[in-house]
């Protein structure tokens, strides 16, 4: 039998409405940091399978969330595509060489980096009960193109930007080839026990509108579309941060099973303007968890109470901090599981 969150992804509506958080295995929990400390980089964490599995499965174990995310990152896939991927101590991701530099066509892929990220799902899955639902993910071709362009994560994403102003059919080449690949690799995710996937547009809000149609919208309607195809019970889950008003064209436009809500967004508009029938995920402030304090369970209340009429998962609108205590991310199910 499918786990609550499964199945409200699929349409259902429990009575207590399943919930995870993204960036739920990671640096806020003790067990994370011991076992990184003991077996070096994020990187290397990433494609060490069983060190993976493990990350992946020590919130669960802890906390008891209806859903497990794979411990990975967006970047994977531009390092499979052939890009230097390294992570700095202090300063994040850098790519090289950046698009700005060289072209695709310099890059030599190699795909087989994707084999340890299967593994960590299939072990996984092995760890964790049958009401757990396994969740995949990868990033938006949007959201990865920006790093691969820029080789960092930048302010307003501007290099990409302008790139895809001045030259418009160059970006549409990188951005196809990132949907190619990603869709290979989601499938991936999936043959090895995903039973659904998420595609993160983390800089989805820096765009114009039209530019926003072109290379949010385009782009995951069609990775929706190659998925279903081929996996047509696998719930695909769109997070475009930042879209603000254009939500509702998103939802509409991508074939998206269900709509990932940022922080920023009031729930009550969200329900007023989304197609009836979608499952919608989010919204709290990870900044609230952070902070504790009564506001935490009011907020909570306030956003189940919104989305009492349709199917929700409750999660953050981002990920949460590295700072949260374990003990408000404890105040945060107990007000969402009415304990």
């Amino acid at each position: 039998m499918p786990g609550p969150l499964l199945d409200t992804l699929k349409g259902a509506k429990p009575d207590i409405a399943p919930v995870w958080l993204m960036r739920q295995a990671g640096r806020y929990l003790p067990e994370y940091r011991e076992l990184r400390a003991d077996k070096g980089g994020f990187l290397e964490l990433v494609y060490d399978s069983e060190a993976a599995a493990e990350i992946t499965v020590q919130p669960i174990r802890r906390f008891g969330f209806d859903g497990a995310i794979l411990f990975s990152d967006i970047l994977i896939v531009p390092h499979a595509m052939g890009q230097g991927l390294e992570f700095l101590a202090g300063e994040g991701p850098k790519l090289s060489p950046t698009l700005l530099e060289a072209e695709l066509s310099d890059f030599a892929a190699t795909y087989e980096r994707f084999d340890p990220i299967y593994e960590t799902v299939r072990l996984t899955r092995q760890q964790i009960g049958d009401q757990v639902t396994m969740l995949g993910f990868a990033g938006s071709p949007w959201t990865v193109a920006t790093y691969m362009i820029a080789g960092e994560g930048s302010k307003d994403q501007g290099p990409a930007r302008l790139l895809a102003y001045r030259d418009p059919a160059r970006m549409q080449a990188i951005v196809d080839a990132i949907i190619e690949v990603s869709v290979t690799y989601l499938r991936g995710q999936i043959d090895a026990g995903a039973e659904a996937v998420q595609l993160f547009d983390s800089w989805a809000g820096s765009l114009a509108p039209d530019e926003f149609e072109r290379w949010v919208v385009a782009p995951n309607a069609a990775i929706t579309a190659q998925i279903k195809q081929s996996h047509p019970d696998t719930p695909v889950i769109g997070f475009p941060k930042g879209a603000g008003a254009k939500l509702p064209g998103y939802a509409r436009e991508t074939g998206v099973d269900a709509i990932g809500m940022d922080e920023t967004l009031d729930p009550a508009w969200v329900h007023s303007k989304l197609p009836e029938t979608i499952p919608v995920q989010g919204n709290l402030d990870p900044l609230l968890v952070e902070a504790g304090g009564p506001a935490l369970p009011e907020r909570v209340r306030t956003i189940i109470d919104a989305f009492e009429d349709r199917p929700h998962v409750f999660n953050l609108g981002h990920g949460i901090g590295q700072f949260t205590s374990i003990e408000h991310v404890e105040q945060l199910l107990a007000a969402v599981r009415g304990a």
